[in-house]
């Protein structure tokens, strides 16, 4: 590696942990957070079978998972404001990698909680409680648990899908590299840099997966 290489790179690794500290890391957090609250909802509302709401869910589902996430991007941030709808790029982000990813995970935790055996909800029942406290004490906490495994793999790829934001403006860390490489004009050595960090950031999101996933397991929740 020639001296120039090395400078340019040693300059812009920090630029782009800070972004990735900064920008990239509360982008996923608090998309991850909204997704998961959306999926719950939407998953409870399925397998309730509420009529109205239940065909309304699946309509959004439906939608979601059939269009691209980029093109939801465009029409969040550049769409929108021709209806009068303003959002700053870092909530349209959020918003948009929110509901795209709550689409997917709501799918998942509706198939563990239609695996929580039914009996539970007789039992439930027969001990005098509620429908919504059966399923908030009693089987959502154990479709979560089945679901584990799926929605860290859903933390992990939205975090790499977070590389996106870049087409809105978003300064995570993709759009820092391209900002750095219009100046110094190193596009191999900035993004290889750049996917090197991403890597140990889903390297340390997969060893807490396993983790939690043995510790769970301990409980007889779900398998290692």
């Amino acid at each position: 590696m020639d001296e120039r290489l090395w400078g340019i790179l040693s300059d812009a690794f920090p630029k782009l942990l800070k972004a990735g500290v900064e920008i990239t890391i509360p982008l996923t957090v608090i998309s991850f957070a909204l997704a998961l609250v959306i999926a719950v909802i939407v998953a409870l509302i399925q397998y309730a079978k509420i009529r109205g709401l239940r065909q309304l869910c699946r309509f959004y589902i439906w939608i979601i998972r059939g269009t691209p996430l980029l093109v939801q991007l465009y029409i969040v941030f550049y769409g929108l404001p021709s209806a009068g709808i303003m959002l700053e790029a870092f909530p349209a982000a959020i918003l948009v990698f929110g509901f795209n990813e709550g689409a997917y995970m709501a799918e998942s935790i509706r198939g563990t909680l239609e695996g929580v055996n039914v009996g539970q909800l007789e039992a439930g029942y027969c001990v005098g409680m509620s429908y919504g406290k059966i399923m908030w004490h009693v089987v959502l906490p154990q479709a979560l648990r089945m679901a584990f495994p799926a929605l860290s793999n859903s933390l992990i790829s939205m975090l790499k899908g977070t590389s996106m934001a870049a087409t809105i403006t978003v300064v995570e860390m993709f759009r820092q590299a391209q900002i750095i490489n219009g100046r110094v004009y190193e596009s191999l050595g900035l993004y290889v840099e750049v996917a090197l960090i991403y890597l140990a950031f889903c390297t340390i999101l997969t060893w807490i997966q396993h983790r939690g996933e043995k510790r769970l397991a301990s409980y007889g929740g779900v398998r290692a």
